[in-house]
């Protein structure tokens, strides 16, 4: 029975990292040398059905297969792509884990997005020095007009698009007999309140990226 389950558990997560690498090339947003796509959100469905460690995991694992086949921001980027997923993804399987309800879900969601965007920028100071080769002043001056707003809303981004999609993935897993993992439960009047707040939330965080951020929305662009 174990096996029978730990096989599915690979399988869900294997799936779902598939989709989370095809994320890149369908849509993502770019302001200035930073860029991000969806796949924090595919990721985080894995936190809520498996928890912290299989997310962790995937989100390792599909920087590293985009790190060897397409990324150009070489050794630098791979590091920042996967921890900056890690740090989201383990944030809210962590939380999920204790509380399994669709108010520790969005409590996960919201934890994320601040863990998310304060290890990054952390990150920035000591990594991105090396990779634009300038000085850590520089990347400093950065953080209250691109760096700060830019992870900040990345982050919004993917916790909203979440909150739209995990219902509809985990009850299709269920109607195949896939689904062993622990999904947020809710019914579907909340379900339809919670995706219209953060759809709301999602078009907000685009037009500040457009608009504010001076960014670009691109559709199947190369890496």
């Amino acid at each position: 029975m174990n096996k029978k389950i730990n096989l599915k558990k690979l399988s869900v997560t294997a799936m779902l990292c598939a989709v989370a690498y095809l994320c890149m090339f369908v849509f993502k947003f770019k302001v200035g040398f930073l860029t991000f796509d969806l796949k924090d959100a595919i990721l985080t469905v894995i936190a809520f059905l498996y928890g912290p460690v299989y997310a962790v995991v995937s989100s390792v694992l599909v920087a590293a297969i985009e790190f060897l086949s397409v990324s150009d921001t070489g050794v630098y980027g791979f590091i920042m792509n996967a921890l900056s997923s890690a740090v989201f993804t383990a944030t809210c399987g962590i939380i999920y884990k204790y509380r399994r309800t669709l108010t520790g879900a969005i409590f996960g969601s919201v934890s994320a997005v601040l863990a998310m965007t304060a290890v990054m920028l952390v990150a920035n100071i000591f990594i991105t020095p090396f990779y634009m080769g300038v000085a850590r002043d520089e990347v400093a001056a950065m953080i209250p007009t691109l760096l700060l707003p830019f992870n900040l809303i990345k982050g919004v981004v993917n916790a909203a698009i979440t909150m739209i999609i995990y219902k509809p993935i985990t009850s299709a897993l269920k109607k195949v007999g896939l689904s062993v993992g622990n999904a947020p439960k809710t019914d579907i009047k909340k379900f339809i309140m919670l995706s219209i707040a953060a759809l709301i939330l999602l078009v907000i965080a685009v037009v500040l990226i457009l608009f504010a951020l001076h960014g670009e929305f691109q559709i199947l662009a190369k890496k």
